[in-house]
């Protein structure tokens, strides 16, 4: 188990974490969430001995082993799969005691370290690295590979592939889904759900931290605070939290207000003087509600094009490919305004090339292709980042794509983007990885894009950011055509998939959760089942049917009834927790509405709970009988 107690943790003067006391139980799988900032990363350094705790402790079982990602880029002549192999300690430290007995010829050492390394199945070892890395994107060909030929993505790819070889009783996570694709990520969803250790995991995916997550430990105002359940069902929580926090702070500003009105008539007054000490007393006491702000932190929108031609693109047979190496053929792709297009498929199979030629950046090999003659192109590649000029500021980047407007006016649009006050005028070099995306991404916007090619733009984003970016593009009347490995975003905001693999681009017939089950359906093909003769005859049998129907008619009546009667009440709720959002609830003159409806919530809560029990129990009921 893992105990904090007490816990005091500061980065130089700033406070993370304050009075912290929780635990968390051997197995469980918890996602760590908060703001950028807040002190997530800082709970590894403390759990690895990097940071010490300035007051309290931190306790975990002496004889755990823990795995974590490298943060360095390795290298060197090393093979990538020797590499991998390293993060199983027991087997290398086993390898060289065999090494090392066989140079001195010591049979008897050599057969008891060779029953150690069967009992910690050693010589699958190799097996187990390579079907890491292969899960992870690595190619057959490339497993052997020295270090030194990756580039900096892939060799991260390789520390985690290290980390997942450990056999650790802890597993910390930050951000593993950051250098993969959807491929590598869904892999790795499937293989965390099947770790029997505890694992920590920070990550700003939802649709990750829904897989498998079993706790939610969110950091706010320097509070750590557990929650059961994966990441959407924290956010529901949360959001009932606050709004229960909301109220219950405008009624406590009530008695506050009340009571200081009362010691200012009567605490001059002897015969009231020690009513109106008691009061001040109170007042004193009483533990202030903070107010629930939920604002996020970025309010921005697209701005309208202005022109957006019906008809943006267009290519017919068009083969791409780099130094007449032939990676796609046959392309014909065509955009119109308001198409919605999710690129999905393997890493490496030409998704980025893709993106590339519609951007502009890549001259086909072959083939024909035609651009609207109004078409304005966004976009967002990674390497993007790198070209921001690092001695520039923000709101220089911005001047330089608009010399006339005031500066209070660019001053007020980046500040939909985080960036406020100094920062505005600070030199982007020290910038983070998610400052500069949200700074390449407020460029961008401010162009009146009407095409948007979107190349992982939520890499380095947080929670906060990815969920403004979604409701933005949900706005966007142009095209868009986005490349991700964030799942809830591609859900949120594309209409159509198309996949890219084996040379070919064609559109894929199905949602992501269809491409994510053909990802993980299993090799080999379902056994027919075995005919079963039938002794009955054919009147018989159909007379047995018959019978079987009349019986489970009812069941099934009851079933779709409960359904029913639950969308209904589910309606009802959707439209309450509607008005619940609006801000404009929460002022003293409608706090009795506001009231009225908390109590509906909470009774239509109560009602959907029950008839989904009811639901449950006569869905099995029918299903049993239709087994008989």
């Amino acid at each position: 188990m893992l105990v904090f107690s007490n816990l005091l943790l500061r980065r130089g003067k700033k406070t993370l974490l304050e009075d912290a006391n929780f635990s968390i139980p051997p197995g469980q799988k918890v996602g760590i969430t908060g703001s950028n900032g807040v002190g997530k990363s800082s709970v590894f350094s403390l759990i690895l001995g990097e940071l010490e705790a300035d007051t309290g402790s931190f306790s975990m079982p002496p004889d755990w082993v823990i795995a974590h990602v490298a943060q360095h880029t390795p290298g060197g002549s090393t093979a990538a799969l020797d590499y991998v192999l390293q993060g199983d300690i027991e087997f290398v430290a086993l390898q060289q005691k065999i090494v090392h007995a066989t140079e001195n010829e010591d049979g008897m050492a050599l057969a008891e370290l060779h029953s150690q390394m069967d009992i910690i199945d050693g010589y699958t070892a190799e097996s187990r690295a390579a079907t890491l890395m292969h899960g992870l994107g690595f190619k057959a060909e490339e497993i052997r590979r020295p270090l030194e030929s990756f580039s900096g993505g892939w060799r991260m790819r390789l520390n985690l592939a290290q980390a997942l070889m450990c056999r650790s009783d802890l597993l910390l996570l930050d951000e593993p889904t950051n250098h993969l694709d959807l491929d590598a990520v869904i892999w790795l969803q499937t293989w965390l759900s099947r770790y029997t250790g505890t694992l920590l995991l920070i990550s700003h995916d939802r649709e990750f931290l829904d897989s498998f997550i079993t706790l939610i430990a969110n950091i706010e105002h320097q509070r750590i605070t557990l929650y059961t359940g994966h990441y959407s069902a924290f956010e529901k929580t949360r959001a009932e939290q606050l709004a229960q926090q909301q109220a219950a702070h405008v009624k406590q500003q009530k008695e506050i207000a009340h009571i200081e009105s009362f010691v200012r008539r009567f605490g001059a007054k002897a015969t009231k003087a020690k009513q109106a000490q008691s009061r001040v007393k109170a007042l004193q006491r009483m533990q202030l509600i903070a107010a629930a702000h939920v604002d996020s932190p970025f309010h921005f929108s697209f701005r309208e094009p202005e022109k957006l031609p019906e008809r943006l693109f267009d290519s017919r047979e068009v083969e791409l490919g780099y130094n007449d190496t032939v990676l796609l053929k046959n392309v014909g792709v065509h955009l119109h305004a308001g198409d919605r297009i999710g690129l999905i498929g393997p890493n490496g199979a030409g998704k980025s090339t893709l993106i590339k030629f519609l951007a502009g950046e890549l001259k086909s090999l072959s083939g024909e292709s035609w651009q609207a003659q109004y078409l304005k192109i966004g976009y967002f590649a990674q390497h993007q980042l790198e070209q921001l000029d690092a001695g520039q500021s923000a709101l220089q980047h911005l001047r330089l794509l608009d010399k006339k407007s005031r500066e209070s006016e660019l001053r007020a649009y980046l500040g939909g983007f985080g960036f406020i006050g100094d920062r505005v005028e600070e030199p982007v070099a020290p910038f983070s990885g998610g400052e500069k995306a949200r700074l390449v991404l407020a460029l961008l916007i401010f162009q009146k894009p009407n095409l948007l090619l979107l190349d992982e733009p939520t890499n380095h984003l947080d929670l906060e950011m990815r969920h403004a970016l979604s409701m933005a593009l949900q706005e966007f009347s142009g095209a868009m055509v986005i490349v991700s490995h964030d799942r809830h975003l591609l859900k949120s905001v594309t209409e159509q998939l198309i996949l890219v693999d084996h040379g070919k681009v064609e559109a894929f017939d199905g949602d992501l959760d269809d491409y994510a089950n053909r990802l993980q359906a299993p090799l080999e093909k379902t056994r027919d089942r075995p005919v079963v003769e039938n002794s009955l005859s054919k009147k018989e049998a159909r007379r047995l049917e018959a019978d079987k129907r009349k019986t489970l008619q009812p069941l099934k009546k009851s079933v779709d009834r409960l359904e029913r009667k639950i969308e209904e009440l589910n309606k009802q709720l959707e439209t309450i927790e509607q008005q619940l959002a609006d801000p404009e609830l929460y002022s003293e003159e409608n706090a009795e509405q506001m009231t009225s409806l908390m109590q509906d919530k909470a009774y239509l809560a109560k009602d959907i709970s029950e008839l989904e029990e009811q639901w449950m129990e006569a869905a099995e009921e029918y299903e049993e009988a239709g087994k008989a």
